[in-house]
């Protein structure tokens, strides 16, 4: 796991593993949503996007996280990735965490809303095209999230 990719919908915890990933591994990481979203929450144009991913995935080592919805440009840091780990986490988890965690734009609340049916879609195929080489998770709970990394930490489901 030396270039990690973390994907999923809004506040399904990308940032928060990422995070705690870094601190585990040491790798550097990158909140893609920071370099994403320019002021007034203006998206970066496609091709800047993408150069912008092509300059970061070059680094020795990285965990990015983000999903900046219908706007990304996922094949960069897709090719890039040896692991790609989708929190594929039910909606209403993720709509309890956003009324929890702050107050969200109208956009913001559509691309959650709506992510299962018109996101998640693109972003599967995005996956399946471009990160064939890539160690691919899909983590539908919090649950099996804690179960792959407790694996991935330890070895086994039981911890020493």
């Amino acid at each position: 796991m030396q270039w990690v990719a973390i994907v999923g919908p809004g506040t399904a915890g990308k940032s928060t593993l990422a995070v705690s990933s870094g601190e585990v591994t040491g790798r550097p990481v990158v909140e893609l949503d920071k370099l994403f979203w320019r002021a007034g929450l203006a998206a970066t144009p496609p091709d800047r996007w993408a150069a912008i991913q092509r300059e970061l995935v070059r680094h020795e080592s990285w965990i990015m996280d983000g999903d900046p919805g219908l706007h990304d440009v996922l094949d960069v840091r897709l090719q890039a990735a040896d692991t790609v780990m989708f929190l594929d986490f039910p909606l209403l988890r993720c709509t309890w965490r956003s009324i929890r965690r702050s107050r969200e734009t109208a956009d913001f609340w559509r691309w959650l809303l709506t992510y299962r049916r018109r996101s998640r879609p693109l972003l599967l195929r995005a996956i399946a095209a471009h990160a064939g080489d890539a160690d691919i998770h899909v983590l539908p709970t919090p649950r099996a999230l804690r179960h792959f990394l407790t694996q991935a930490t330890y070895g086994s489901s039981d911890p020493p």
